[in-house]
């Protein structure tokens, strides 16, 4: 398997995706500057967390008009495995290839800290090395993770099993950002595109104080 991770002006966690899937699992990994045209020779393809253009208008609003994004949806339509992450998620929403918006923190704060997640979607690439009953740990770091959708948008989400992450909310663990229905990450309809807030290749080794992030990667790979 080859891996894309795109790098936008602003990108900042690009080298953590690269290294992760380099260092981690040895696979071919290129980064792909936000100006090219073509994604055509990968079979995945990551939107790394960062600050694209400073996200000076809106977060991804500008990213989105890229020009890796037009091969970025044809790939999507192909069926290609395609994750973003952070700011990725963000402009996952902004090009339409997942529903919904992200705004400011319920607080109005950057937010940096670790989370627990749970997973009630289990079937999907991204998801098939997790269990039902596992709880992982893994960091935030957003200002603009409050996610939000019309009624009918959340049903559909809960309806077809495209709700990939939640916040564990308990007595211990409080929604950290006030996302609807506690939502971490979702589905686009064919499940081969995820978009979510926590970062996952912060938390593949256990001096970063998790792993739990490779069961993500370990599902995605298959490994």
């Amino acid at each position: 398997m080859k891996f894309a991770v795109i790098v936008f002006p602003g990108s900042n966690c690009d080298h953590d995706a690269y290294y992760m899937l380099k260092k981690q699992y040895n696979i071919e990994v290129d980064f792909v500057w936000h100006k090219e045209n073509s994604l055509e020779k990968y079979d995945g393809i990551l939107i790394p967390g960062g600050f694209s253009y400073g996200d000076y208008l809106r977060t991804g609003a500008i990213a989105r008009f890229s020009p890796i994004m037009n091969s970025l949806i044809d790939e999507s339509k192909k069926g290609k495995i395609i994750i973003g992450i952070c700011n990725g998620f963000q402009i996952l929403l902004e090009c339409g290839l997942l529903p919904g918006a992200l705004i400011n923190n319920k607080n109005l704060k950057f937010i940096s800290k670790q989370v627990t997640l749970i997973s009630p979607s289990t079937d999907s690439i991204f998801t098939r090395k997790i269990n039902s009953n596992d709880e992982l740990k893994m960091p935030i770091a957003h200002k603009q993770g409050n996610y939000i959708a019309d009624k009918e948008t959340l049903l559909e989400l809960e309806n077809s099993n495209r709700i990939a992450f939640k916040y564990k909310v308990d007595k211990s663990n409080k929604n950290p950002n006030g996302s609807m229905n506690d939502i971490a990450g979702i589905l686009n309809e064919n499940k081969n595109v995820l978009g979510m807030m926590p970062h996952p290749e912060r938390a593949c080794e256990n001096i970063l104080g998790s792993r739990d992030g490779m069961k993500i990667f370990n599902s995605i790979l298959n490994v």
